[in-house]
């Protein structure tokens, strides 16, 4: 396969690129609060859904003995912390840590569903949960991450708890909407897909998420409705910057840092945004990418496949589109966080997810 993903260049003018180091602490602070609070919530699962809880989260294996495994990146209870903290301070960050451990609950349902509709096999380096446990344990066990998340804002006192737990809600309905537009596309001709309507898939599907994230993290610092939709608006942004190295990733990322087989989006013939980029683009290696996404899978036609992306401009697209994101991002979050210093956070997660290469 290709080499590593190329840095994307996604710097506005004026500003200058964080230490990559401050997002790293950021992340590691975010896992280490949210994580007690999400093992006594999965501690609470009868034993059949806790097993499978436990092993998606790689606390423990298959067999049930204990395991020191990866969480994930916490990047979006990062952002629930972070965005209180930049409206609210040290003292809102630390009452949103719930919020911030429903927040991750719900993305981990979303990831557990998603590995039996793509049938993913591997996730975080480890076995993916349906593989282990079977597609109906899967889904159950997603389902019950999600009652979780909610019950933990309908237990949590505070009050922004009732506002989050709507605005999360609705996030969900409008994640599975976008998680059925990217099923629905999957058995269209890929002629018929246009990029609008992917952008607007990857907006529900992904940014929605991190949209509410920081706009629940608002809430709890006691933000006005013209801060809360404005972090919203950034989160959605740098989602869609997220997705966009997201699939590029998909394509042309190292299987030994992503913990997925190489190609495994073109494997599937997903419509990926490279991939639908590269179809409009009118160019002859987009015809040649049309006639091998006709076609099912082979093995020996993988590298020209992704060849053919890269040749018909998908790749690029798709990394000056995560930058324009970036931009659009930056300008939200000034009309949220003015203050320079207290923005510096965000920006650091808006930063590391678009520098990613896993």
């Amino acid at each position: 396969m290709a080499e590593l993903m190329r840095e994307v260049p996604q710097h506005p003018a004026g500003t200058e690129p964080l230490d990559g180091h401050e997002a790293a602490v950021i992340l590691e602070r975010a896992r280490a609060s949210v994580d007690p609070v999400l093992r006594e919530a999965i501690e609470s699962l009868p034993g059949s859904m806790r097993r499978i809880a436990l092993h998606h989260f790689g606390w423990e294996h298959a067999d049930g003995t204990p395991a020191a495994g990866n969480a994930g990146k916490a990047i979006r209870p990062a952002l629930v912390l972070t965005a209180a903290a930049a409206l609210g301070g040290a003292a809102a960050r630390e009452v949103a840590v719930r919020a911030a451990a429903a927040v991750e609950l719900v993305h981990n349902f979303t990831l557990l569903h998603d590995d039996v509709m793509d049938r993913d096999t591997t996730r975080r380096h480890r076995p993916t949960a349906w593989t282990v446990f079977g597609d109906a344990d899967a889904i159950l066990a997603g389902d019950t991450l999600q009652a979780l998340a909610l019950g933990l804002l309908a237990q949590d006192p505070h009050p922004a708890a009732g506002a989050a737990a709507a605005r999360l809600a609705a996030c969900v309905v409008e994640l599975c909407a976008g998680r059925h537009a990217d099923t629905a596309m999957e058995t269209q001709d890929p002629g018929e897909v246009t990029l609008d309507e992917v952008l607007a898939m990857a907006e529900a599907k992904t940014g929605a998420l991190l949209g509410c994230a920081c706009a629940v993290g608002a809430l709890y610092a006691g933000a006005s409705r013209e801060d809360v939709e404005a972090l919203d608006a950034f989160g959605r942004e740098a989602g869609l910057a997220f997705q966009l190295i997201d699939d590029v990733i998909g394509i042309w990322g190292d299987p030994r840092r992503t913990g997925k087989p190489a190609g495994s989006d073109l494997a599937v013939r997903k419509k990926s945004l490279p991939v639908v980029a590269a179809l409009a683009s009118g160019t002859p290696a987009s015809a040649e990418l049309a006639e091998l996404y006709a076609t099912p899978y082979a093995k020996e036609d993988l590298d020209r496949t992704a060849l053919a992306v890269e040749r018909a401009g998908g790749r690029d697209w798709a990394q000056v589109q995560a930058a324009d994101r970036m931009a659009r991002a930056i300008a939200e979050l000034s009309r949220a966080v003015p203050e320079p210093a207290a923005a510096e956070g965000l920006l650091a997660l808006a930063e590391f997810v678009t520098r990613r290469t896993s």
